[in-house]
């Protein structure tokens, strides 16, 4: 049963356990500062952390690479952020 839950979660193997990282493990992962990460989690475009004890957060390996995965499949058709406008220069040639 323990085995199947694990394949379920998305154990590379399904045999062991799921690799934890910490904050500062994930940031040298991800090109973005770590408020930019709580945002991103908080909006639901980036995997949620866990709190394994009152004052500890990780993330799990396996959900960052999927993550990273589905980041590579570029839209050409995407737009840049939230609010953002194109720059019109104040003397067009």
């Amino acid at each position: 049963m323990i085995a199947a839950k694990r394949a379920e979660d998305g154990a590379p193997d399904g045999s062991g356990p799921r690799r934890m990282l910490s904050e500062k493990q994930v940031l040298e992962i991800v090109p973005v500062g770590r408020t930019t990460l709580y945002r991103m989690e908080k909006a639901g475009r980036f995997p949620r952390s866990t709190y394994i004890s009152p004052n500890r957060r990780v993330s799990y390996e396996d959900e960052i690479v999927a993550w990273q995965n589905a980041v590579d499949e570029f839209d050409p058709g995407r737009r840049r952020g939230k609010g953002r406008r194109r720059h019109i220069s104040p003397n067009p040639a």
